[in-house]
This record gives C-alpha cells, structure tokens and sequence, in this order.
C-alpha cells in the first residue's frame, strides 16, 4: 500500500512539472486500431474551450509528391509516408502562440484535400498518430507521451471496421495491406517507440482509471 501511494505522490509531482509551460503537448501513439482516436477525443471534450487535437494522418505526403513511377509502390506504414517536417513547423507554430493551417488528407484519393483547417493555439494541444514517437524531432516537442497498447487481434478488427465503413476499402484490400504493410512495419517501427513512452494505456480510452487520472490532473493545472 505504501509503494502505491508513493508511486501516486511521484506521479503528482511528475505532472505539475510538466505543465508549468503555457502549453501542454500530449503525445497519443499506439497501434492502427488500439484507441489513440477515441482517448484524445475523451481527454479533449473535458476541455473543450482549452484544448485541440492534431492528427498525424493529416500529414501523410500527398501521392502527387511522388515520382509517378513510385505511386503504386508507397508504403504509407512506413514513417517516410508522413510529412514530419511539416507538423514539427506546425508543432513549433503553435508553441510560439501562431495559428496554422492543418491539411486534410484524402484516404480514398491518397491526397491532400484543397481545404485546411483552421487552429489556433489552446492550453492542451494534443497530437495522435501511430508513429509520432518514431521520430525524435517531435518527441522533443511533446510534455506527456502516452502508448495505447491494444490486443493485436481488436486493432485489426478495428481497422477493418474503420476502412470499409470510412475509407471506401475492400475487405481483400485490407488483408493485404495488413499483411504486406501494417503489421511488418508496427513490429518495425510503432511498437519499438513504445518504449519513449512515460505512459502505456491498455485498451485507450477504454480504460477508466488512466483516463481519470489524465483528466485530473489535467483539471489541477488549469486552475
């Protein structure tokens, strides 16, 4: 009981620390389908005058970025998909209280939309995607890093939910896709970087008890 308690006390002090910056960044990464989406989503309605969500898929590369002949080659599991040059200037943007226009990404033309996405600088900006913690130039940026750890067999039950309902997909598509790219590069990249994590969150913002506990502490350093 006594180590329980101590841990507690630690994990107090650890967040008070965090968030005596004017802005907080929070890191959600874990695995296609393990809750990222749903967590950042529950932490963001506590706070919803204070608070925004940035998503990693908006930052996939548009497919015009690539030579033709590479277009129907791309790995988009691959950390090379994803503009992380650009969301580190977005990131550093909003840390020096500038506004920035998100782009919105296309899942069913592999493409950037034409329209953006307004955001202005909140309290709590909260980043999401799977391999955020893939790269050091955007963890240096993040205050809290959190690792949603989902049974492998419900993410991919999950993902193929998400990608016939939401994404136009075939279920013959995203067998191969999981196969040939989602699965080989989580065991290559996203579940290597849970390892950066300062939190593991099993089954996202499923779990009640690591949700309070955000949210709570969240609540103490708004005041």
């Amino acid at each position: 009981m006594k180590i329980k308690i101590l841990k507690f006390f630690l994990v107090c002090i650890f967040f008070q620390s965090l968030f005596a910056s004017d802005i907080i960044f929070i890191g959600i990464a874990g695995g296609s389908g393990s809750g990222k989406t749903t967590l950042a989503n529950k932490i963001h309605q506590q706070f919803l005058e204070d608070s925004i969500i940035i998503s990693q898929d908006n930052y996939y590369k548009p497919l015009s970025s690539f030579p033709l002949e590479a277009q129907g080659k791309i790995n988009f599991d691959h950390p090379d998909a994803i503009d992380f040059l650009l969301l580190k200037e977005h990131l550093l943007q909003l840390k020096e209280g500038k506004g920035i226009d998100e782009p919105i990404y296309d899942f069913i033309t592999s493409d950037r939309k034409k329209e953006t996405i307004s955001i202005m600088p909140k309290k709590i900006i909260i980043l999401e995607g799977v391999l955020i913690f893939t790269q050091e130039s955007i963890r240096d940026l993040l205050d809290i890093k959190i690792y949603v750890d989902t049974d492998s067999d419900i993410r991919l039950l999950r993902r193929i939910e998400r990608d016939i309902k939401e994404r136009g997909r075939s279920f013959e598509g995203i067998k191969t896709q999981y196969l040939e790219s989602v699965h080989p590069m989580h065991l290559a990249f996203v579940e290597p970087s849970k390892k950066y994590a300062d939190f593991i969150v099993p089954r996202g913002g499923e779990n009640q008890i690591a949700l309070d506990l955000i949210i709570s502490h969240l609540k103490q350093c708004m005041h």
